[in-house]
C-alpha cells in the first residue's frame, strides 16, 4: 500500500512539472532525481508518527490481553462447575445448583469470545486507518518539499529512483539530501537515531489475536 502511494504521488509530481513545461522548451527540461522511500523513512515526522503508532498497538494489546486472561479464567472457572455438577458426593441440590451456575458461566464465555472478536477486528480497522492518514499525511510533506527545492534548482522534472519506470538515473542531479534537510530542518528530535530512541520511547508489536476456546 505505501509504496503504491509513494509511486501515485511521485508520477503526479512528474505529471504536474511536465505540464507546466512550455511545449518549446520541452526539448531542454532539466531532470533531477529523488529517493522518494529515504526522504519518507528518515522524515523526523516518520519517526514521531510511528512511536505514536507504536504506542497504540500496545494500548490495544493489552487491552486484548486483559480479555483473553478473563476468558481464559472463566473456562477454568466452567470446567470446574462442570466437575461440581456430576460429583455424586455432593447433595442433588448441590448439583443442580452448580449445573446452573455452569450453564450461565458457558453463556458468558460465550458473549466474552464474541466481544474479544469485535475489538480484535476494531483493533486491526484503528491501526489500518491510522497508519494510512499517517502516510497521506507525510506525502503531503514530501510533495511540497520536493516541489519547492525542484522549482528552486531549475529542474522541470523529478524522478523518482525507487520507481521500476527509471532504467537509468545519474547521482549528479539528486536533490534527495537537499529535500531531506528542509523536511528535518528544525526537528525536535535526532533523526540520526531510530525512532524509538530518537523520540526515548521502546516500540511495540501489532496487537496480538488471542485464540482460545471454551
Amino acid at each position: 500500500m505505501l509504496m503504491k502511494m509513494l509511486k501515485t504521488a511521485i508520477l503526479s509530481v512528474l505529471l504536474l512539472s511536465f505540464l507546466s513545461v512550455p511545449v518549446l522548451a520541452q526539448s531542454q527540461t532539466r531532470i533531477a532525481t529523488v529517493d522518494m522511500q529515504k526522504l519518507f523513512n528518515d522524515y523526523w515526522k516518520k519517526k514521531t508518527a510511528q512511536v505514536a503508532l507504536d504506542n497504540h498497538k500496545a494500548e490495544l494489546r493489552k487491552e486484548i490481553t486483559d480479555l483473553s486472561d478473563g476468558l481464559t479464567k472463566s473456562q477454568a472457572d466452567y470446567k470446574t462447575l462442570v466437575e461440581a455438577a456430576n460429583d455424586q458426593t455432593l447433595s442433588a441440590a448441590e448439583r443442580e445448583k452448580n449445573r446452573a451456575a455452569a450453564q450461565a458461566k458457558a453463556k458468558d464465555i460465550g458473549d466474552s469470545k464474541d466481544s474479544l472478536e469485535r475489538i480484535q477486528r476494531q483493533a486491526e480497522a484503528q491501526l489500518a486507518d491510522q497508519s494510512q492518514r499517517m502516510s497521506a499525511n507525510l506525502l503531503q510533506d514530501l510533495q511540497k518539499a520536493i516541489s519547492d527545492q525542484a522549482k528552486a534548482k531549475g529542474f522541470n522534472l523529478v524522478l523518482n529512483t525507487r520507481t521500476e519506470t527509471v532504467a537509468y538515473a545519474g547521482t549528479e542531479n539528486d536533490i534527495t539530501a537537499d529535500v531531506l534537510k528542509q523536511l528535518n530542518a528544525g526537528a525536535p528530535i535526532d533523526v540520526t537515531q531510530p525512532a524509538s530512541i530518537a523520540t526515548g520511547t521502546a516500540g511495540t508489536n501489532a496487537a496480538p489475536r488471542a485464540a482460545t476456546t471454551p
